[in-house]
């Protein structure tokens, strides 16, 4: 029987570097994860695909998928809907798939109580200093989104403990390959094999009663 796959939560500051390592891990593991694909209502952007950025739906199929409850979570940011289809996570998952899905804090919480099996992952720079310096290396915003940028992560630290892992992202690509290992670990826990557990008890009871 096909090994099921496990839920990833990511989340982590603005900055730390989190887009970039599922990038890399998705190129280099491909075989092994599957970024879940979010379903919204805005309009797609030049070179966007349905099912591939996004699944692009209108307002009212978005809310037919709220009210029937095929969402694990969704949000409303500037008048467009964003949600988690759940039939497409639970496809992935079945297929023995590692299912990575990208969201905040909130989102990452909710999601623990309604799958208490999922894996929280943090990603987080190595210190304040260097986060504050990528904003800024970036080049693409203001001074003033940068503050609000890291007046946000002030508020995020406080959700820090709520994960599972911690991921330094420090150096790419021994960060990637380190979060592959937690991910990978995580299949030999105790508490994710117990049928296996269940049956290897029984085997050797059967040849305890052969003997």
């Amino acid at each position: 029987m096909k090994e099921r796959g496990i839920l990833i939560v990511v989340s982590g500051f603005s900055g730390s570097g989190k887009g970039t390592l599922m990038k890399e891990l998705l190129e280099r593991y491909e075989d092994r994860y599957a970024l879940s694909v979010s379903a919204t209502t805005r309009k797609p952007r030049e070179g966007e695909i349905h099912g591939r950025e996004y699944f692009f739906l209108s307002r009212d199929e978005f809310e037919k998928m709220i009210a029937k409850d095929e969402l694990i979570e969704y949000a409303k940011y500037v008048e467009n809907y964003y949600g988690t289809p759940r039939a497409y996570v639970e496809e992935k998952l079945e297929e023995g798939k590692d299912v990575i899905l990208e969201i905040e804090i909130q989102g990452a919480l909710n999601i623990k109580k309604m799958f208490p099996d999922a894996l929280l992952l943090f990603v987080t720079p190595p210190d304040a200093d260097e986060l504050r310096r990528r904003l800024v290396g970036r080049g693409t915003e203001t001074m003033d989104v940068i503050k609000s940028r890291m007046d946000r992560a002030c508020e995020e630290a406080e959700g820090m403990e709520n994960y599972d892992y911690l991921i330094v992202n420090d150096s790419l690509d021994e960060c990637v390959r380190e979060m592959h290992a937690i991910i990978q670990g995580e299949h030999r826990r105790t508490s994710r094999n117990r049928e296996f557990v269940k049956r290897i008890k029984e085997d050797l009871e059967r040849l305890k009663g052969e003997e």
